[in-house]
């Protein structure tokens, strides 16, 4: 099972992060700062692969990537494979450059809400999805098309009513 999922940047902000197991907020942010440190500490040319037991527990494990001034972490129990994990990482950051167009730290910060959405088609309460990116970018396509239809339909209903009302 997926424990966690966390991009962050290369001074340590989360720009998302997302327990699949409670957590209070403040064992959250301790442990983002915990994988912050270990993350910076190590050098660019070992392993993406860490045993996260220090601050996950038994059986955990980190994996991550490093992409222009993020990182991609995402934290696992000993059910998930470290390869398959490594590749969804992947799938997840080739996904979201297909949304933004060459993703970026921005690209997250001001399109949060996308981005959630695009993790939750490949990962839904620690289990894996979806692993194609083209069909996450069809469900993603298709969410916005609802929402879209939803809040013209939204706006027609209020000036309607307020017509009516005249």
């Amino acid at each position: 099972m997926i424990r966690a999922v966390l991009v962050m940047n290369t001074q340590g902000k989360p720009r998302l992060a997302k327990f699949y197991e409670f957590r209070p907020v403040e064992k959250q942010q301790e442990i983002i700062r915990n994988v912050f440190a270990v993350l910076c500490s190590r050098p660019e040319h070992v392993s993406n692969f860490v045993d996260a037991e220090s601050f996950f527990g038994p059986d955990a494990r980190l994996v991550y990537k490093h992409f222009a001034t993020l990182y991609f972490v995402f934290i696992f129990d000993g059910s998930e494979n470290e390869l398959a994990m490594l590749d969804l990482i992947q799938v997840f950051v080739e996904t979201l450059d297909k949304c933004f167009r060459n993703v970026c730290e921005l690209d997250v910060v001001f399109n949060y809400s996308k981005m959630h959405t695009i993790l939750d088609e490949i990962i839904f309460g620690g289990q894996v999805l979806e692993t194609s990116s083209t069909e996450v970018i069809k469900a993603v396509e298709e969410i916005s098309k609802l929402e879209a239809a939803s809040s013209s339909i939204n706006l027609v209903s209020k000036s309607v009513s307020s017509w009516r009302s005249r």
